[in-house]
């Protein structure tokens, strides 16, 4: 009898292990409607409930999320080569029952803080697993493709979470009533990450078996973060695009929302808002994710960093409910354009037997980007005003785009890798 975690049979592909990669799809977005839950409320709640003026303050929530979830995603990375990622899934879940419920009762803002660390372990365990896992199944060949689906069904579920959180606080208030839907998303990512989900380091030791053999002693941890930091210049241009996108988001997550209220906005069109960009963003990486396989990696992330340059600059210049839509539009679209094609491009570059440390140590560095682009935000719009810090971060995408082009080396999905061979040591 063939027990949950030991597939009897083993096969690389979509098509090959559709039902495994469907369910952690879903399972996905449950993830990405969690955080959804925040991005229409608490910075109204900030605002509102706790009287947080200063911009810094108000996106502390964020930087703390951001901290945690970026440290969380590299201890993911190991935790999952070391002990497998389906017991890694399941943790994160029981450590996000509690966030719901801390959100909706939290009487003072510390509180708010400490469930944002609590949402950041949980969130980095999580999605960085499902990621793992997706890539495991997947294969060399349909890589892209499965970090758009994944990425499609995250960030879907964080709009349409949006929406509906903006929608019901509008109807019933901040709290505690949207933050019920919460208590849902986690018990259902529970269940079926409990009772459902297969592991699958059994795949990458197939996908690992097919590679040619190499000499080299494979990579230790140290060297694996080096290298995705700063010494490989494609992973380090595919660490500092994934930064700076998460710079921009955390930014647009914390002071989008202040803007379009001082532009007269009422909730319930901020809560909209705060869903077209999302919206816009898991739906298109269906074509993008798929679209990277076949042309490459490097012209989808370089163009996808100036489209969304151009959506803050069209946000910052504009004052209305239609011109803010059309910057959120372009942002949506530029973010899908890059977010599964670095996820794809790590694939393409590290050994399948440490590519979990390597995307570990990316996603540690783009998760720190919510928490450097909250501070940056925050500092530059209370010292220069909230137009003059939003340009600047639209300078920074743009210039991060052209590092890549710099920096990155095309290479075909399928063409292989590295060949660092074994698992980090140490």
């Amino acid at each position: 009898m063939t027990s949950l975690t030991e597939p009897a049979e083993i096969h690389l592909g979509l098509r090959e292990n559709a039902a495994q990669f469907t369910l952690l799809v879903v399972i996905n977005a449950f993830v990405g409607a969690v955080i959804g839950l925040e991005r229409s409320l608490l910075p109204a709640i900030a605002e509102e409930e706790f009287h947080l003026r200063a911009h810094t303050a108000m996106l502390s929530f964020i930087a703390v999320f951001g901290v945690t979830k970026a440290l969380t995603n590299y201890a993911a990375g190991r935790l999952s080569d070391r002990y497998g990622r389906r017991s890694v899934l399941v943790g994160g879940w029981l450590l996000a029952v509690p966030v719901p419920f801390l959100l909706m009762v939290a009487p003072t803002w510390i509180w708010i803080l400490g469930a944002n660390a609590l949402l950041g372990v949980s969130q980095g365990l999580i999605w960085s697993t499902t990621v793992i896992m997706k890539i495991d199944l997947a294969g060399p060949e349909r890589r892209g493709l499965a970090m758009g689906l994944n990425e499609f069904a995250g960030y879907l579920a964080m709009a349409l979470s949006a929406l509906g959180t903006g929608w019901l606080a509008g109807r019933y208030g901040l709290r505690p009533e949207p933050f019920w839907l919460g208590v849902a998303f986690v018990l259902a990512g529970l269940a079926l990450s409990a009772l459902f989900v297969r592991e699958t380091t059994h795949h990458v030791a197939l996908e690992a078996g097919r590679q040619a053999p190499s000499a080299d002693a494979g990579p230790t941890q140290r060297e694996v973060f080096q290298r995705g930091t700063y010494a490989d210049p494609d992973l380090s241009a595919i660490s500092q695009a994934g930064l700076v996108n998460n710079l921009n988001d955390g930014m647009a997550w914390g002071l989008f929302p202040v803007m379009y209220a001082a532009a007269g906005l009422d909730l319930r069109e901020i809560g909209l808002l705060a869903a077209i960009y999302p919206g816009v963003w898991g739906v298109a990486q269906l074509i993008t994710g798929g679209l990277s396989d076949r042309i490459g990696r490097k012209g989808l992330i370089v163009g996808g960093m100036w489209v969304q340059a151009v959506g803050i600059g069209v946000v910052v210049a504009s004052d209305t409910f239609s011109w803010f839509a059309v910057g959120n539009v372009l942002l949506g679209v530029g973010t899908a354009m890059v977010y599964p094609t670095l996820l794809a491009a790590i694939g393409d570059v590290a050994h399948p037997t440490w590519r979990a440390s390597a995307v570990g140590v990316y996603r540690l560095w783009r998760d720190l980007g919510y928490a450097v682009g909250a501070v940056l935000a925050g500092g530059l719009a209370d010292a220069l005003g909230l137009a003059p810090a939003v340009w600047v971060v639209a300078a920074l995408t743009f210039a991060s785009g052209r590092v890549v082009l710099v920096r990155l080396t095309e290479r075909r999905p399928g063409q292989g890798t590295t060949g660092l061979g074994p698992p980090p040591r140490g």
